[in-house]
């Protein structure tokens, strides 16, 4: 049996209840605190009883001329709802009227397209708009959007998985890895967008603005212009927005400084 030095047996102690108390704090603490406050919230009892309807969030009668762009979420049913949001992409091609939405869901074939209205609630929460784009950008970037839902390799039954992934927030976030032009990151509490759908562990985004690390989804990191600096411990989230200034805290996201 091999016995360390009495010095190197401190200074692992001293590691390891350091790394604990940082994961209490960072991931833990804030956790159970989202947690408490969701249980204050009221919720449908079940998917049948929830309002699927639209939020009102996107004009209904967008302009004909107009290209448009939206990534949407909300927060997400039963207790998961804590702590992660469901996304999903709203694309409205010039010369129409009407919106293609783009989202995964676990069950049945995972990736769907209009299986809701383009701003409907989820489990009856109402969405936000992440992000937005317009106009001849838009116009320009929706091709690639849709060459990158083709290339999603979870599309076949059965691939979903709720935790750490592949999951509706994966799916998202392989877009936006793949269509770097669009210059957002999902929310740090979309659960399951650091699941690496390329499978590769290291990443730069073809813009060199954004590197991440992940090993599988369970434990990472990510910084750069988009993500700030962020650590990702078991699907959740901490760290700090740079552009944006504020703090990226588990359960409830971005809280602005």
């Amino acid at each position: 049996m091999v016995c360390l030095p009495f010095q190197w047996r401190n200074f692992l102690i001293s590691l390891f209840t350091r790394l604990a108390l940082a994961i209490l704090v960072l991931f833990i603490v804030p956790s159970l605190a989202a947690a408490g406050w969701w249980m204050t919230q009221h919720h449908a009892d079940n998917w049948r009883a929830a309002d699927w309807s639209s939020s009102g969030v996107l004009p209904s009668k967008p302009e004909a001329s107009d290209a448009s762009i939206y990534i949407l979420a909300a927060r997400t049913g039963g207790l998961k709802g804590a702590l992660s949001l469901h996304s999903w992409l709203v694309v409205k091609r010039p010369g129409t009227t009407s919106y293609d939405r783009y989202d995964v869901v676990g069950w049945g074939t995972p990736v769907r397209k209009n299986a809701y209205d383009a701003d409907g609630r989820w489990y009856s929460n109402t969405p936000s708009i992440v992000h937005e784009i317009h106009g001849t950008e838009a116009r320009g970037l929706i091709p690639k959007i849709e060459a990158a839902i083709k290339q999603y390799p979870y599309a076949r039954p059965g691939s979903y998985v709720l935790w750490p992934g592949p999951n509706s927030n994966s799916f998202v976030a392989h877009v936006l890895r793949l269509v770097p032009e669009i210059g957002v990151v999902l929310p740090s509490n979309a659960v399951g967008r650091d699941f690496p759908t390329d499978g590769r562990l290291f990443a730069i985004d073809d813009d060199w603005r954004n590197f991440r690390a992940t090993l599988f989804g369970y434990i990472g990191f990510a910084a750069g212009a988009r993500s700030g600096f962020e650590i990702n411990f078991m699907g959740l989230v901490a760290g700090f927005d740079i552009l944006n200034p504020g703090l990226k805290v588990p359960g409830f996201g971005r809280v602005g400084i």
